[in-house]
């Protein structure tokens, strides 16, 4: 199953998202994913093709074909 946001008109583009395809707007940017994923982004870490990439850096990763994105969210518990 392919999970869909926005397109509105724009080139679209497929990427992998926790394992699985979905497709997003050119242009977007991984902090734009967190934002339309509803994901606060103080409790959650980002793997950018295999990499740890700090919040600070979200708003300049455009995202593009093939990109792989883990979205990893932290639990508390005991």
């Amino acid at each position: 199953m392919v999970g869909f946001f926005v397109c509105r008109g724009r080139d679209t583009l497929k990427i992998f998202v926790n394992g699985k395809d979905e497709v997003a707007e050119d242009g977007t940017t991984v902090a734009d994913l967190i934002a339309v994923k509803g994901f606060n982004p103080k409790t959650i870490i980002i793997e950018y093709n295999y990499e740890l990439v700090p919040s600070e850096s979200w708003n300049g990763i455009l995202l593009k074909e093939d990109d792989r994105l883990e979205i990893l969210r932290f639990v508390g518990g005991g």
